[in-house]
């Protein structure tokens, strides 16, 4: 039967082919727009849009070797690349003969091929065409479609299997399709989202030759998941492919399948339908959501390209580092910390610019010191610049002994505030743009300040806390000494962190380190 939502010259082919096998075999082979057509009709309620057009122009470029595709649910992205493309590859021109179907598990990846098998079973024109073919589970113990008059083999594997040495016969996967490999749960932590990137990179991709086309389809979880990351490669060239994005309303508010959705009342249907926000702009608008737990959003990012100039009428301020020192260099173990930043201006007019490349690092207790000598000095051009160290247990001989060295080491009780209590007091310095962030070198701090509770590591997120609250207390005071000043104007005994440099940088406060200036910021509410 012929479908009537096709245009008029794609209705007289599917006519004509089911009715002429050798036409059939002939069109279906060289174009996949066609053999979904006439293979898959019964699909096809709603007119072809262009953006689904456009995915049966790439994966009928055989020069393209890895396609990512995000597109919104309901857009048939999966029949046409999960299952039409996986056919059209066997029985077409591509003439592929070792495909996987991966799935996040091995239940899901089953799901897929069993997809693919009823089509086979109950499909009569593909059941005629394919015939015959066999169901099988190999040594792996992996669910096998063998389809021997083609000499093909599709197989289903999932994230958590190793794929190395994989063969059909003589036959390396010579394609490979990928379908939501990630959800909210494993994209949730750098380490979920650098096991599934670490897998693709280091087993998956190797599992194939040099001929092997690789295709991934799924929606963006995460400013860091696996599509973001290949989306990110193939922008800077490093790696060979095409991206592409399909939400169901483009920038200008006009909708990518007019056929299913010909008017705005019938995508408010469809949006009242989904019932969650939430899951609207995941699932069909393709934004990344924010988790409404975050302390810091990723919109909050405030990024500069210069330090402020005597145009910006910003007056240089100091330059601190914030230091998290861990105990332990064992693998898994934190690592030290330390975020440095440079302050302008007074009040309200006080910005923040963070440093690149803070140091993260597994490092031991001398080597802290070693490596906070050098970042003081090298940030002062050889003066000494401050250090704000949490003064809590072991790190209270670490703010000794760079006391004891004349380094400006100056410790921030935690006032019983734990580090999530901590950073929410700087939250809003960032939410205003009041503290920014460079261009390029602090990618994982901001991943642990947007992720924070979520990431396993927070090391660099409660350094730059610690960084952040001292220098909120000294936002409305007078003019400090320059560096040179403080260095040069002050004897020997002034610099001991107990009097001299503490009392002149902060004279209308206490010297005990408990009860100063860097304990009272714990208390203030914004």
């Amino acid at each position: 039967m012929t479908n009537h939502n096709l245009p008029p010259r794609m209705e007289q082919l599917v006519a004509l082919m089911l009715r002429d096998r050798k036409a059939r075999r002939k069109l279906t082979q060289e174009h996949h727009e066609i053999f979904f057509h006439c293979y898959f009709s019964h699909y096809v309620k709603y007119r072809t849009a262009a953006f689904q057009k456009d995915m049966f122009r790439l994966t009928e470029n055989d020069g393209l070797q890895t396609i990512v595709i995000t597109a919104f649910r309901g857009s048939a992205k999966s029949t046409i690349m999960n299952m039409s493309f996986v056919l059209w590859s066997i029985l077409g021109k591509p003439g592929k003969k070792f495909i996987l179907l991966v799935g996040q598990t091995q239940a899901q990846a089953r799901q897929h091929l069993k997809n693919i098998k009823e089509e086979l079973e109950n499909n009569k024109l593909l059941h005629d065409d394919l015939w015959p073919y066999h169901e099988e589970e190999d040594e792996w113990r992996n669910s096998c479609l063998v389809i021997g008059s083609y000499n093909a083999k599709i197989m289903a594997v999932s994230i958590d299997q190793s794929v190395r040495g994989l063969r059909h016969k003589e036959f390396r996967p010579d394609l490979i399709i990928c379908d939501d490999i990630e959800d909210l749960q494993s994209v949730k932590t750098r380490e979920g989202r650098d096991k599934t990137y670490a897998w693709v990179k280091g087993e998956l991709i190797p599992a194939g030759d040099r001929s092997t086309r690789i295709v991934f389809v799924g929606n963006l979880l995460h400013e860091d998941c696996l599509l973001r990351r290949l989306q990110r490669e193939i922008a800077s060239g490093t790696m060979q492919g095409v991206f592409r994005e399909y939400p169901i309303l483009n920038n200008e508010g006009n909708c990518l399948w007019p056929g299913k959705y010909p008017t705005v009342r019938t995508i408010e249907t469809e949006r009242q339908r989904v019932g969650s926000e939430a899951a609207w702009q995941r699932e069909y608008m393709l934004r990344i959501i924010p988790d409404l737990e975050r302390l810091i959003q990723p919109s909050w990012i405030t990024y500069y390209g210069k330090f402020p100039d005597d145009e910006d009428k910003l007056p240089f301020r100091t330059i601190a580092t914030g230091i998290d020192p861990a105990i332990s260099k064992e693998d898994g173990a934190d690592n030290t910390a330390m975020v440095s930043g440079r302050m302008y201006g007074y009040g309200e007019d006080m910005v923040i610019y963070i440093l690149p490349n803070p140091v993260n690092e597994h490092l031991s207790f001398l080597e802290t010191i070693e490596r906070a000598k050098s970042v003081s000095l090298v940030l002062g051009g050889g003066e000494k610049t401050d250090l704000f160290i949490e003064d809590v247990g072991f790190q209270r001989g670490l703010i000794e002994q760079l006391d004891a060295a004349r380094f400006p080491a100056t410790g921030v009780p935690t006032k019983g505030q734990d580090k999530r209590s901590r950073l929410a007091l700087a939250s809003h310095l960032i939410q205003s743009g009041r503290v920014r962030f460079p261009m390029t070198g602090c990618e994982r701090l901001i991943e642990q300040l947007v992720g924070f509770g979520n990431e396993r590591y927070d090391d660099l997120a409660d350094a730059f806390a610690i960084l952040i609250l001292p220098l909120l207390e000294m936002r409305g005071r007078g003019r400090p000494l320059s560096l040179g000043e403080l260095n040069k104007g002050l004897s020997k005994a002034d610099m001991d962190m107990s009097s001299g440099w503490k009392k002149f940088m902060y004279p209308d406060h206490s010297d005990d380190r408990g009860s100063g200036s860097f304990g009272n910021i714990l208390d203030m509410q914004f």
